[in-house]
């Protein structure tokens, strides 16, 4: 095992990158187990990593995002949002956390969120006189609404890789999502009031809103069909994927801003990221199928188990080593890797599985926003062209809000599953 550590952490730390290094390090360790059926391995786990209808979502989630973009929908949602809260000191600041957690309702993915609003965002930001590094860090900290808010990618890996219930995972990810979005809301005033950030209009204007209200119908219904249609039973989550590529394609049809020449170049996005994304699900089986037959979860459970079987103890621990896991290594990777893992120290100690899972989720996407190496803020400064020393500096109070936030609602899960059982009754 320590041979295994040492390419693992060594391929890290060279740059290879993560669905390489998840390849390479299982190939090893079979070797090392002196696995006989070897090829026979390699095949079946790459394929088997795969071959799942709950990770076909995925490709439709990153079109939806694509179509959306170029579709004009996320331009119409903006000015919607500007013209209902522009009235508020710093109220575009508000406008990066509304929008984010809307189309986090569409997209699933913090990257794809990051992305979208730093194109659209950062500029009118700066215009309006922000601090391009505080801008920059307020979009990477709205992202990481992205796994949490329903539909979620990160929850449907999670629930395909431990049986969980997706649909009870992603009713428990609604409050969560909503009280970070409020956290972060406190922190924008509490800078507003400090830096006199400016109002993006002097007062509210009831026919303008109504007007960029009927522009972002359209824009608005997406989310509401994804998750009225999962909620009500009428397509699963997996369906919900195709559902809101479709909603997009309408919607930029109705905006008439979607034009024939665009399609090409999103197919090929599509492809591109989610042959990245499954290349890091497929070599990750094989590392995680290598783990289980040296019994390392069980070696993991066993030890921590003889040091407290306390629940709140154990509990505070996995937090600790989610977000630095979350810090220094790709979030798909880290949940593939360790939640099978951590499923079944949780289990040891009767952690409701659903509740768990939003954690271990949120927490690893908090990660993605803790300085010095959290990955959404390389994301950002490569989109932005900000330091990253700025950007981690700016970042801070969000990161810490954000990690506050989810050890409440880790040791108070009647908060997380209000919703699940609400509907499930």
């Amino acid at each position: 095992m320590v041979l295994i550590a040492i390419i693992f952490i060594t391929s890290l730390l060279v740059g290879i990158p993560i669905a390489f290094v998840l390849g390479l390090t299982g190939l090893t360790h079979l070797i090392v187990i002196d696995e006989p059926l070897f090829f026979n391995i390699i095949t079946q786990r790459l394929f088997g990593g795969v071959n799942s209808f709950s990770l076909m979502c995925i490709p439709f989630f990153i079109m939806a995002g694509d179509f959306m973009n170029k579709g004009g929908v996320t331009r119409k949602l903006i000015d919607f949002i500007r013209e209902m809260i522009g009235c508020v000191k710093g109220g575009i600041a508000y406008v990066v956390v509304v929008v984010a957690m809307i189309l986090s309702a569409i997209l699933g993915s913090a990257n794809a969120v990051a992305a979208m609003l730093c194109a659209v965002l950062v500029p009118e930001m700066k215009k309006d006189g922000y601090d391009d590094a505080f801008a920059g860090a307020l979009i990477a900290a709205s992202s990481v609404l992205g796994p949490v808010v329903p539909p979620s990618v990160t929850f449907i890996i999670y629930g395909m890789l431990t049986g969980v219930s997706v649909s009870k995972l992603f009713l428990a990810g609604i409050v969560p999502g909503v009280v970070i979005a409020a956290g972060y809301a406190g922190v924008i005033m509490f800078y507003s009031k400090k830096h006199n950030f400016p109002k993006v209009n002097d007062s509210l204007d009831l026919k303008r809103l109504l007007r960029s209200f009927i522009a972002a119908v359209p824009a608005l219904v997406v989310p509401v069909i994804m998750l009225g249609g999962v909620l009500g039973g009428f397509f699963t989550p997996t369906e919900s994927g195709a559902v809101a590529v479709a909603a997009a394609i309408i919607a930029g049809v109705l905006y008439r801003t979607l034009k024939w020449k665009d399609i090409p170049a999103i197919l090929l996005n599509t492809g591109s990221v989610t042959a990245a994304i499954m290349l890091i699900i497929a070599f990750g089986n094989i590392m995680g199928w290598t783990l289980a037959m040296d019994k390392v979860p069980q070696l993991i459970s066993d030890t921590i188990l003889g040091i407290t079987t306390n629940q709140h103890l154990v509990f505070a621990m996995i937090l600790g080593f989610l977000i630095l896991l979350g810090c220094v290594m790709e979030g798909f990777a880290s949940l593939i890797i360790f939640a099978p893992v951590l499923a079944v120290l949780a289990n040891g100690v009767n952690i409701d599985p659903v509740h768990f899972g939003v954690i271990i989720c949120l927490m690893l996407t908090i990660g993605l926003i803790t300085p010095p190496i959290g990955m959404l803020i390389f994301v950002v400064s490569n989109i932005t062209n900000i330091s990253l020393t700025r950007l981690s500096k700016a970042i801070l109070p969000f990161a810490f809000v954000a990690f506050v936030l989810t050890v409440i609602l880790a040791y108070i899960p009647d908060l997380v599953l209000f919703l699940p059982r609400v509907f499930g009754n």
